[in-house]
């Protein structure tokens, strides 16, 4: 049984020197939470909003005296799919646990500070922004931030 989720690939090369617009381009992936599925192959579920942002990045490799190319594409193999969003959920979740553990150790001080809860609220919300397949550590995550703003907010 194939593939039911349409992924879009982004195949690029860019030259080693200077290593700047690499270096910017694979942050830039990174923050979109892509699947690195080879050197220069990278993978997102299908959306809009995944296109365009890849589609800018391909114009920024191309910019950069690279190639690059933007694919659709559906796995050929369930299990294959599967595995893919199992490695892409589980580097989220780690994000999340990280995000509980950081919410945690800012509720023991007291009081709680405000700027500690505003800077766990920006990063639930860089990593709920490449979510794409949402763990049950998601939740977990969101319910310590927002007990933490309100114990922040009571103070």
């Amino acid at each position: 049984m194939a593939g039911s989720i349409e992924w879009l690939l982004l195949a690029y090369r860019m030259p080693r020197e200077p290593s700047t617009p690499r270096i910017t381009v694979w942050r830039k992936l990174t923050r979109l939470g892509v699947a690195k599925l080879g050197d220069g192959l990278v993978a997102l579920p299908a959306d809009a909003r995944s296109q365009e942002r890849l589609e800018w990045i391909a114009d920024e490799v191309i910019e950069a005296a690279g190639e690059a190319s933007l694919w659709r594409s559906r796995l050929t193999s369930a299990a294959a799919e599967r595995a893919l969003v199992e490695r892409m959920a589980g580097a989220i979740a780690a994000d999340y646990r990280g995000l509980i553990t950081a919410a945690g150790a800012a509720g023991a001080s007291i009081p709680v500070r405000a700027q500690t809860v505003a800077r766990l609220r920006r990063e639930l919300r860089r990593i709920s922004q490449r979510d794409y397949f949402p763990p049950p550590e998601r939740d977990e995550a969101r319910r310590a931030v927002e007990s933490l703003t309100s114990r922040a907010a009571v103070r």
